[in-house]
């Protein structure tokens, strides 16, 4: 007798976080292991079975539990294709629903918001600056559900009345300014690196780009119908200040450039 094939999407782990696939996109339903998440994957099943078309969350303002709206947020995100702020989030939002995963939205409080950037403190991973910038992107999950509805703009115009944790406060502590790397000390570690990530060390040695505007460079970023001025021109599309100012970042290539480059772009797609 043949095998019955599953119809349903399976609840799957990502860390620490369930979730299921759904028309090509993760559904997030909570904490793994949590009866949160198992009540939300049930949840989801339910919806589905309702309608081909899934209802992330509930319609009724008020009626939604923070650990709803940290999870249609997290599919917000992930539509988004923001792995970096993605992980912050998820990470924040790991603190949000360990106490309040279970709480109407409505309901949530600055004090609330408190006791979740407590527990940051006392976990002891963070610096201060790291702490206050999750605490901004928790207000930023309920200013989402201001958005979609699903929050009274009250309670955000609240939580945006918590101060940011000042230097020295109790139990927070200051990471050291980030230093130069001195030439000599580039030169003597160069020859223990692997040709490539060596070729990125020197070309952002020479050109001063970020190392994500680097490992992220493809072929077709490389703009060469310009060489006329001896110049590559490195077009960065997703540059950060794209979304806020509507800018591409450019970022010219020249000689000793294009002889780290030219090595990798043989036979490459545009990808």
């Amino acid at each position: 007798m043949p095998k019955l094939k599953n119809q349903y999407p399976k609840n799957c782990r990502d860390r620490n976080q369930s979730f299921s696939w759904y028309n090509g996109k993760r559904i997030y339903h909570g904490v793994w292991g949590s009866p949160n998440a198992e009540k939300n994957y049930k949840r989801f099943i339910a919806c589905l079975l309702e309608s081909p078309v899934l209802p992330l969350l509930d319609d009724k303002t008020g009626d939604t539990l923070v650990s709803e709206l940290a999870a249609g947020f997290l599919n917000y995100v992930e539509i988004q294709q923001d792995k970096t702020e993605f992980q912050h989030f998820k990470r924040a939002i790991g603190f949000l629903i360990e106490f309040y995963g279970e709480l109407a939205v409505n309901e949530f409080s600055p004090k609330k918001l408190k006791v979740c950037r407590n527990q940051m403190v006392k976990a002891g991973t963070m610096c201060r600056s790291q702490i206050n910038k999750q605490i901004g992107r928790i207000i930023r999950i309920f200013a989402w559900g201001v958005e979609e509805e699903l929050v009274l703009p009250n309670i955000v115009a609240a939580l945006r009345e918590v101060k940011n944790l000042q230097s020295g406060e109790q139990g927070t502590h200051d990471n050291p300014p980030r230093k130069e790397v001195l030439d000599e000390v580039v030169k003597r570690t160069l020859p223990f690196l692997s040709p490539t990530v060596a070729a990125m060390v020197k070309l952002q040695r020479i050109t001063g780009m970020r190392p994500s505007e680097i490992y992220r460079m493809t072929a077709g970023d490389i703009d060469k119908s310009k060489e006329q001025d001896g110049l590559w021109h490195y077009v960065l599309k997703t540059h950060k200040t794209e979304k806020r100012v509507g800018g591409v970042k450019i970022v010219p290539l020249g000689k000793p450039e294009q002889v780290l480059i030219a090595p990798y772009l043989v036979g490459k797609t545009a990808d």
